[in-house]
């Protein structure tokens, strides 16, 4: 077990741990924490807790100092600054007619570095418009590029299920999902149904796939012709959940059919 403290960024939807190392630092308390991105201004969202080194990724960064007045006022400069930068670098990016979305400017807390994060549907030659930043704030300045997921992690909402976005809270790695999984689960293949917040297919859409696949192996295929009771009819629809399917008899009758644990019909 390691000693370890959850530090929330600006514009950051999650939780980084730190050692808190010889600091007092508490929950609620602002940070100035090292990152790989420099100097950061952060909060602390828990108090000092054990951990198990599986359940974070090493070597831990450390909490450099609980933050002064000093540092919230650099802080506060800092952003007013970066949303100045937003605002000349979106209209560089009109200016030279570069396809291209800057949604985000945060300066490091050393003003090291100046951070944009942008979309784009393709590869953007961004290189003249990085020397025109450099030139005018004078720091070193990096242009990222983030996928449509990648933005929805970052901004947040709610997704359909009424609670916060997976991505923005626990996920840290974006999986594959195909409308094979929506189809496996006989989810409505409704663009409002299978998709997200980011416009593509939902995350979750891959967390039951496995055990819709294994319980399936129970059931008849929607299509197939099966005999029961002396009848024969043809499989309609299945419920995995309640382990049950219907047979279409004819027009006017189905009848709703139990799987058992071994695959046979009741």
């Amino acid at each position: 077990m390691i000693k370890v403290i959850g530090i929330n960024f600006q514009n950051a939807n999650r939780t980084y741990y730190f050692a808190p190392g010889n600091t007092n630092v508490k929950k609620n308390d602002y940070v100035i924490v090292e990152t790989e991105r420099g100097l950061q201004y952060g909060q602390a969202v828990t108090d000092v807790l054990d951990m198990s080194k599986e359940n974070v990724f090493l070597p831990l960064k450390d909490v450099i100092r609980v933050a002064t007045k000093e540092d919230y006022k650099i802080n506060k400069k800092n952003e007013i600054d970066s949303k100045k930068a937003l605002e000349y670098a979106k209209e560089l990016v009109n200016s030279e007619n570069l396809d291209m979305k800057i949604f985000e400017a945060s300066y490091t807390f050393d003003r090291k570095k100046l951070i944009f994060k942008f979309i784009a549907d393709e590869r953007v030659d961004f290189r003249r418009l990085a020397k025109l930043l450099a030139a005018k704030y004078k720091t070193r300045i990096e242009l990222r590029q983030i996928g449509v997921r990648d933005k929805a992690k970052e901004i947040g909402g709610l997704g359909p299920c009424g609670r916060p976005l997976c991505c923005s809270t626990f996920l840290t790695t974006f999986d594959s999902v195909s409308i094979n999984m929506a189809k496996n689960q006989g989810i409505a293949l409704s663009p409002t149904k299978i998709n997200g917040a980011c416009g593509r297919l939902l995350c979750c859409l891959g967390y039951e796939d496995d055990t819709y696949t294994y319980y399936k192996k129970d059931f008849p295929k929607v299509g197939q012709y099966v005999e029961k009771d002396g009848k024969k009819g043809r499989v309609s629809e299945l419920n995995v959940l309640k382990g049950t399917y219907k047979l279409k008899l004819s027009d006017t009758e189905e009848i709703e059919v139990a799987v058992s644990e071994n695959g046979s019909n009741k």
